[in-house]
Parts: C-alpha cells; sequence; structure tokens
C-alpha cells in the first residue's frame, strides 16, 4: 500500500510503497527522458547514472532498452533503496545501486569504464565541485565513444525561462551552494575536460537534455 504520508527528498514529497519510492517530477519527464536516452545509447551500452533518485528514471529507459547493463547510484540510502527495490520489481538490466559521494575524494577510482555517464536534476541542487568531478571522472570512465548525458534547467542569458529564473533564487536561499547553472559555464567545464559543445534537446517544463560526445581530433 502506498504510504500517505509523503516523505521530502531533493525538494520533492515523495510516496512510498514499501521500499519503493514515487517522484512527482520524474512522473512528469520520464517518458521524454527515456524516449530520448533509449534512441541515444548504443547497443549494449554499460551506462552509469549520478544520482538516480527513486529509479524510476532508469526503469523507464531499461523497460525501453533491455540490451543495456544500467549502474544507478547514490549517496542517500533510501533511493538506493528505492532503485533497487524498483529494479527488482520492473527492470533486471539495472545493477544494486551503489553508495557514490561525489565529494568524497577517490569516488571514482574502483569504477570499470562504461558507455554513458547519465546525471538527472543534480547538478543545480549540489555543490559546484560535483559537476567538476563529473567532468573530470569523464576522462577516465567514458571507453571510446561515450557520451554525457546532463538534464535540468539551466540559465541560458535572456532567453531563461522566469521560472528558471525563480527556481534559482529559491535554491540560492535554501543552500549559498545550490543553484540552476548557467548553460554557458556547464559547456566550458566539459569543454575542458575533452567534450564537444553538446547537443541540446528542449524538455518538458523548461528544461534541457544535453548531450556531450568526444571532440573530434584534428
Amino acid at each position: 500500500m502506498t504510504d500517505p504520508s509523503p516523505t521530502e527528498i531533493a525538494l520533492e514529497a515523495r510516496l512510498s510503497d514499501a521500499a519503493r519510492l514515487f517522484s512527482p517530477s520524474a512522473a512528469r519527464n520520464r517518458d521524454a527522458i527515456g524516449d530520448l536516452l533509449a534512441g541515444l545509447l548504443p547497443p549494449s551500452a554499460r551506462v552509469l547514472e549520478i544520482g538516480s533518485g527513486t529509479g524510476e528514471h532508469a526503469v523507464s529507459v531499461c523497460q525501453r532498452r533491455p540490451d543495456i547493463d544500467w549502474q544507478p547510484s547514490d549517496p542517500d540510502a533510501a533511493s538506493r533503496a528505492s532503485q533497487n527495490a524498483w529494479a527488482a520489481e520492473a527492470a533486471p538490466n539495472m545493477r544494486p545501486s551503489l553508495d557514490l559521494d561525489l565529494t568524497r575524494p577517490g569516488w571514482a577510482e574502483p569504477l570499470d569504464g562504461v558507455d554513458a555517464l547519465v546525471c538527472l536534476n543534480v547538478i543545480h541542487i549540489a555543490p559546484w565541485a560535483v559537476a567538476e568531478a563529473i567532468a573530470a571522472a569523464s576522462r577516465t570512465l567514458l571507453t571510446g565513444g561515450g557520451l554525457v548525458y546532463l538534464y535540468g534547467p539551466y540559465l541560458e542569458g535572456d532567453a531563461t525561462a522566469p521560472s528558471n529564473i525563480d527556481f534559482d533564487r529559491s535554491l540560492k536561499s535554501r543552500n549559498s551552494q545550490w543553484g540552476v547553472r548557467a548553460r554557458s559555464d556547464v559547456e566550458a567545464l566539459f569543454a575542458g575536460a575533452g567534450w564537444a559543445a553538446p547537443d541540446r534537446h528542449q524538455m518538458p517544463a523548461n528544461n534541457l537534455s544535453l548531450v556531450f560526445r568526444r571532440r573530434s581530433p584534428l
């Protein structure tokens, strides 16, 4: 039975059914993300997701692409339990979730190489150091022609949606290290790690998907 008393995690109230958590934001965007990622990932892709939350996004992609090998992760124990419960229920190609905290030195050292690094709705509710850690790890974790997929709200100068400006103010009022990131800053960070300018996909509720691929050699 679904718990009628939701718990707030990652700035939203999440209902639970045993260990499984239900994210209102994931319910709104998981199909759009699942459709896009399912078409981007190479055959039999090995995927590492940073900050997997409830696990519903992972399930959405894994059900569309049963050939892939998806590694979820999260520093939050309740979220990891939810990811594992969702995997047992609906996505056998999801591995047991890892306790990854990108603010810990050496967090990526035990990990094997992957074909895709996925991070959804994380870098605006984390210190900028987390985005830097993802970019740094992308140098060594991504094999061959891998890709980095970032989803979330961004500041885009005069083109920024008013709702994202308001969201940025709200985040900074909660934690001075949080905030909606400028797309130019994110692109510059990943350019420094060897990635070309990303493909930009408009997503629901003024969010973007940024898809980074390796810069072609001259």
